[in-house]
């Protein structure tokens, strides 16, 4: 690892896992078991990625009081069935693992509750491969005094890898804007949760459609970094 290379934050759900089915059939399930209707598969879909509180008041339309028993039957069946539902995106596992072979510091920020986050990551071998693993508490709530706000859990996980320059990778909008207000650039990808436009309307600086292609865009943002580095060096400046 060179002192120019970049460290990268990683999204979790729509990223580097794709669900399969096991959070919209377990969002349903839980609606279900409590007399409340199901959305559409569209809407399902959308509430990936957000933080599942704020979904299913606002797109589920969950009354308040029925929240927690709501949360509580989802996360039972997650547990049970839907994190083996899940799976790896194509080509991130070679991705990851050359990676951290190289030396380069990954993280993950992702609005899904940390302990369980830590153990979809474990579930699929590769929660080793990251020096910080940052989401929301068990009750959604903060965790460490970090409140939900994906901008704040991407600035923890940034804080942890003990560095202010880094690369976010994400499939949502609340993962580009998060990584803005951090001041680090946001590669969106494409088979994720996001509707057509969402990342580029967010300003992603890059949107691409298969592991390849980030890999390529890491590399050319990489070098960008490394010129601009080099620059403030032989300016005398550092």
């Amino acid at each position: 690892m060179t002192s120019t290379t970049v460290p990268v934050i990683f999204d979790l759900d729509g990223t580097l896992v794709d669900p399969a089915g096991g959070i919209t059939e377990g969002i349903a399930a839980a609606l279900t078991a409590v007399g409340l209707p199901v959305p559409g598969q569209d809407l399902l879909h959308a509430m990936i990625g957000p933080k599942l509180s704020d979904s299913l008041l606002n797109v589920a339309q969950v009354p308040a009081q029925l929240l927690d028993e709501v949360i509580r039957r989802y996360r039972q069946y997650y547990m049970e069935t839907g994190i083996a539902q899940g799976r790896l995106y194509p080509g991130m596992r070679e991705v990851l693992e050359a990676y951290a072979a190289a030396g380069r510091p990954m993280a993950v920020a992702t609005q899904k509750p940390q302990t369980l986050a830590r153990t979809v990551l474990a579930h699929h071998g590769i929660g080793k491969l990251f020096q910080s693993i940052r989401g929301s508490a068990d009750d959604e709530t903060a965790v460490d005094g970090v409140p939900l706000g994906k901008t704040e859990i991407i600035g923890a996980a940034l804080k942890d890898l003990e560095t202010q320059h880094a690369l976010m990778v994400g499939d949502r909008a609340q993962d580009v804007s998060g990584a803005i207000a951090n001041g680090l650039d946001c590669i969106g990808v494409a088979w994720g949760f996001a509707p057509d436009g969402e990342l580029e309307d967010a300003g992603a600086v890059a949107v691409v459609n298969t592991a390849e292609e980030l890999a390529k865009a890491i590399d050319k943002l990489q070098a960008i970094h490394s010129a601009a580095m080099s620059e403030v060096t032989n300016d005398g400046n550092v």
